[in-house]
């Protein structure tokens, strides 16, 4: 399987990364990136071909278009005459398929990603979305390459996309959110830096974990650590009280409805 990676940032970083560490032969990898000091810095990591030129795409397999939602439609444009039966994989937030095949020149074998920024150490998750003309090996070959960045999860409404970006794809910058209030208030109580620091990422990380590796609810181990009349509590109640769960819930709510309006800002044209 030959793949060309349009864009050479972040997350296009990540899954090259994932593919080295499962074996995948990195020369079969091609990153157009006009950069020229980012397209070194490629070749020198990770060994794969790297372009200036869009033309260099038309032998590949897969196509990933890791770019800024901005620049999709002319990127797009652009593409719709070196495209043959190669699959199209995205990961520009808020473009559906519609707008990105009517940018193809109706090409449809699209797959919609949305992944989250912890694929940078290969533990993200993917929302994926295939469009109607994605054949079902090219949907396991979207699947082999998501799955180098983490776990992959596929929904079979695109509107559903708009829901993975408020939970896992901006999920991210809430759970460092909630560290950065813990190390706040870890200072606060006469705690060092360093102390607070460690005590904050491994009682989240802890927790992550035995919520992942048990078949509890996560209102279930909450109540396990909470005792009647006892400090948990007293805490719990303190964040009922300020309306700290139910501004959680309206955060991602936002969240999704900003995704669905950039999604139809950018797609109009």
């Amino acid at each position: 399987m030959k793949i060309s990676f349009i864009g050479g940032g972040n997350m296009a970083r990540a899954i090259i990364g994932g593919l080295k560490q499962k074996g995948f032969n990195t020369a079969d990898i091609n990153v157009i990136e006009l950069d020229a000091e980012k397209r070194a810095q490629l070749a020198q990591e990770f060994q794969v071909q790297t372009s200036e030129h869009l033309p260099s795409v038309s032998h590949s397999d897969v196509i990933i278009l890791a770019v800024k939602p901005q620049q999709l439609r002319d990127l797009s444009i652009f593409l719709a005459s070196l495209l043959k039966q190669q699959l199209i994989i995205s990961i520009a937030a808020g473009i559906g398929c519609q707008a990105l095949s009517r940018w193809l020149g109706g090409y449809d074998a699209i797959v919609r990603v949305m992944p989250n920024t912890p694929a940078q150490i290969q533990a993200g998750i993917s929302g994926m979305y295939a469009a109607a003309g994605v054949s079902m090996e090219q949907r396991e070959q979207a699947n082999l390459l998501l799955s180098a960045a983490g776990a992959t999860l596929w929904v079979d409404e695109e509107s559903k996309i708009d829901a993975v970006t408020a939970i896992s794809g901006s999920g991210p910058a809430y759970v460092f959110y909630f560290i950065e209030a813990l190390e706040q208030a870890a200072l606060e109580l006469g705690l060092t830096a360093e102390q607070a620091r460690a005590l904050s990422l491994q009682t989240f990380a802890g927790a992550s974990q035995l919520a992942a590796q048990s078949n509890a609810t996560p209102a279930t181990l909450r109540a396990q650590v909470t005792s009647k009349g006892g400090t948990t509590e007293q805490a719990l109640r303190s964040m009922e009280n300020a309306g700290v769960k139910q501004a959680i819930i309206n955060a991602a709510h936002a969240a999704a409805a900003r995704a669905r309006e950039l999604g139809e800002l950018i797609g109009k044209d």
